[in-house]
């Protein structure tokens, strides 16, 4: 159980604010349930969509990205930042075509994994992020340009997929599908 609402922080000022297109950057003094001032630094950026797509029970991959945090090429499924006004669904549209060329009317079903949101740090950012599946219509030809890397959705495939993704967040929503198909074929 949660402690009560009495026990919340209070913003005591604000030093610093940073603002980009990106992100904001936040600092400021805190108080905490103790009456104690800590110094806190914290980002806010817009939401997450990943999405995994899934086409003939394959795992469709983009080709791999450079990611400048980790300084490496990294590979990663589908997804990108909901622009403001926009809700999670709406934003994958957009991005199934960016990273894999495919349109809206290639999918056939479109499930999400979450409805409110993964915090994604919650010490650090107020980000969420979505996950959703796509599955894609069978009689879909993909475009090799777009999808270098499958993986089948089978036990092994998706074992093997996890010993190749470093991005946390791409694991989450591999591993809540998973967990969710698991659930889907025992019960």
């Amino acid at each position: 159980m949660l402690p009560s609402s009495e026990q919340h922080w209070k913003l005591c000022d604000r030093f610093l604010e940073i603002r980009s297109r990106w992100f904001t950057l936040f600092g400021e003094h805190l108080e905490d349930s103790q009456g104690q001032q800590l110094e806190y630094w914290r980002i806010e950026k817009a939401d997450s969509v990943i999405i995994l797509p899934i086409h003939n029970h394959q795992i469709l991959l983009p080709p791999p990205s450079y990611r400048p945090g980790v300084s490496q090429m990294t590979l990663d499924f589908p997804g990108g930042r909901v622009p403001e006004g926009q809700t999670p669904q709406e934003a994958i549209p957009k991005i199934l075509q960016r990273e894999l060329g495919i349109e809206v009317t290639d999918i056939a079903q479109l499930t999400p994994l979450n409805s409110q949101g993964w915090t994604v740090n919650s010490s650090f950012s107020n980000q969420k992020l979505y996950g959703f599946v796509a599955y894609l219509r069978d009689d879909l030809k993909l475009l090799p340009e777009f999808v270098t890397n499958t993986y089948p959705t089978t036990s092994e495939g998706v074992q093997d997929l996890l010993k190749e993704l470093i991005c946390l967040q791409c694991r989450v929503v591999l591993l809540e599908w998973w967990n969710s198909a698991l659930c889907d074929r025992f019960f």
